[in-house]
């Protein structure tokens, strides 16, 4: 008779004699009479497709399976998909059971970023849904994701100089116990450049790619982007001209007539400067002073 048992089959990574191994567990029915389980593990080959890729039948109530590189790897999303039956009656199962989808690999949190040329840091997490296996290695046991930022601009333009700064170029990733959906986690920040161009929104890509790593799971394995949104802001302008006429970013307005080398402006949260240089330019009536030189920083 079909029926449904509830044996909600879920997925779960290990290391197994140093090995990614993923394990698919799930409630046994009553133990009366005596079952069996047939486990089919599948990943998804493309979207809405699953491809077999193990399995097996046994009375235990977990299976294994490896990540070998091979028939199953980095960057895959997994399910695992039980059945029960009595022993010696087989043509006699229960319905079918599939766990959710386990993704291995690497993950950001957020999955994508909107921010504005504000100067505020964002805290991206870069997480590994697997457990850092590096056999021979233990005394400097890590995976290096050496980072790097692209611009796409906007369809409309040719990319430019990335919009956006990161706090590290690198992050490692530590072994650790898995908890949750994390075996292993680091952080960056992330930072739109404030580029006193009015260049509308832009979009950029950040990647992620490991670095000369020493397990051949992670050799040929290559992490999902995040796109980084950044929403243009408008930007303060000042002046300073003729004999001299200033307006300040505030809409401020005043004259200067004095002789010499003076500080325009100055940022106090970034390495940001305008001198300017004011001469003699021979008022009949009082001393004038014009602009006759600018050094920025």
């Amino acid at each position: 008779k079909l029926t449904s048992l509830a044996l909600q089959p879920a997925i779960t990574p290990e290391l197994v004699q140093g090995r990614v191994h993923l394990k698919c567990s799930y409630s046994p029915p009553p133990p009366e009479p005596p079952v069996q389980f047939r486990v089919l593990w599948s990943r998804l080959s493309s979207p809405g497709k699953r491809e077999q890729i193990h399995q097996e039948t046994t009375s235990q109530p977990f299976s294994y399976v490896e990540m070998d590189g091979a028939n199953l790897r980095l960057g895959d999303t997994v399910f695992c998909t039980v059945t029960a039956f009595r022993r010696g009656t087989p043509e006699q199962q229960s319905l079918p059971e599939d766990s959710k989808g386990f993704y291995a690999g690497i993950k950001f949190l957020p999955e994508s970023l909107e921010i504005a040329e504000d100067g505020k840091e964002h805290v991206l997490t870069v997480l590994s849904t697997v457990p850092i296996a590096c056999p021979g290695q233990d005394d400097s046991c890590k995976i290096t994701l050496q980072l790097s930022t692209e611009d796409l601009g906007k369809s409309s333009q040719v990319p430019g100089p990335p919009d956006i700064a990161l706090s590290a170029c690198q992050v490692d990733l530590l072994p650790g116990p898995c908890s949750a959906s994390s075996c292993a986690a680091a952080t960056v920040t992330v930072t739109a450049v404030t580029d006193f161009a009015r260049d509308g929104n832009r979009v950029s890509r950040l990647s992620a790619r490991p670095a000369a790593p020493g397990d051949a799971l992670w050799r040929a394995y290559t992490p999902r982007d995040v796109k980084v949104t950044v929403r243009d802001l408008p930007t303060g302008n000042c002046y300073s001209f003729t004999d001299p006429h200033i307006i300040t970013f505030d809409g401020w307005r005043y004259e200067s007539h004095k002789i010499g080398t003076f500080l325009l402006c100055r940022s106090e949260s970034r390495p940001f400067e305008v001198h300017i240089r004011q001469w003699d330019c021979g008022g009949h009536r009082s001393a004038t002073a014009c602009n006759c030189g600018v050094a920025a920083r």
